[in-house]
């Protein structure tokens, strides 16, 4: 099966694994998580900014490192969809935070995810700096390269394990906030693994990605400091 048949089998799997996730929180284990919004002006938010951030950013960054392709990021997808939500919120008036139960779909989309990337050979562009670690890996061009595509899934798999101990003890502040803590430590890890991989930098030894995951985390930080004391039911603003 070729690279690029791979990536594709695992963002089905990534999909999949992600909707059993919340499927399993919500209906076997049934946690309470705050009400969500169900408009299909927010879905159509959501999907529109994903997309709209995954080619932007993923696409930016080729160009910055000197490969003029088009291409998709999952770190752009989930900035363009959280940039998407909170401008149609914005718009309409809605104070309800809305992102409780996607902390484990993100965290697990990302580990299974990275996983087809890293299968997927040296022609995905997701492969990290040639290294002598005992663990590095020939993506196709005899050099021994940072898998940094599996260290990337071993951090979300690490962050969800966490994260689901403390939802089934019903934690509160981990049902509520949890989604915020899942992009402020997707945004951290994704932070240090940029330093192991050959994309152009933008500013000094910075790539687009180390901005976008500052971006994620300074967001995360702010959703987390702001957040009510009590989680009382969803308001509209006028209501």
């Amino acid at each position: 099966m070729s690279g690029f048949a791979l990536h594709m089998l695992f963002d089905v799997f990534a999909w999949a694994a992600a909707a059993l996730a919340a499927l399993w929180l919500t209906r076997v284990e049934k946690i309470a998580f705050p009400p969500v919004t169900t408009e299909l002006g927010y879905v159509a938010a959501l999907v529109l900014g994903a997309g709209t951030g995954a080619v932007l950013f993923g696409t930016l960054n080729m160009i910055v490192s000197g490969v003029p392709a088009v291409a998709r990021s999952i770190e752009g997808a989930i900035a363009g969809a959280i940039l998407g939500v909170e401008l149609y919120k914005q718009a309409t008036g809605v104070t309800l935070r809305t992102g409780a139960r996607f902390a484990l779909p993100l965290a697990v989309g990302v580990a299974v995810g990275r996983i087809g990337c890293h299968l997927a050979g040296i022609e995905d562009f997701t492969h990290g700096t040639p290294t002598t670690v005992p663990w590095a890996h020939d993506f196709g061009d005899g050099i021994p390269r940072h898998p940094v595509q599996l260290y990337e899934s071993a951090a979300m798999a690490a962050f969800a394990g966490v994260y689901v101990i403390n939802v089934l003890n019903r934690r509160a502040f981990w049902i509520d906030q949890g989604f915020y803590l899942a992009v402020g430590v997707y945004g951290l890890q994704r932070f240090v693994w940029e330093f192991l991989k050959p994309y152009g930098t933008i500013l000094g030894p910075f790539t687009v990605f180390h901005l976008l995951s500052v971006a994620l985390v300074v967001w995360a930080g702010f959703m987390l400091a702001t957040a009510p004391a009590d989680h009382g039911e969803p308001i509209r603003r006028g209501a």
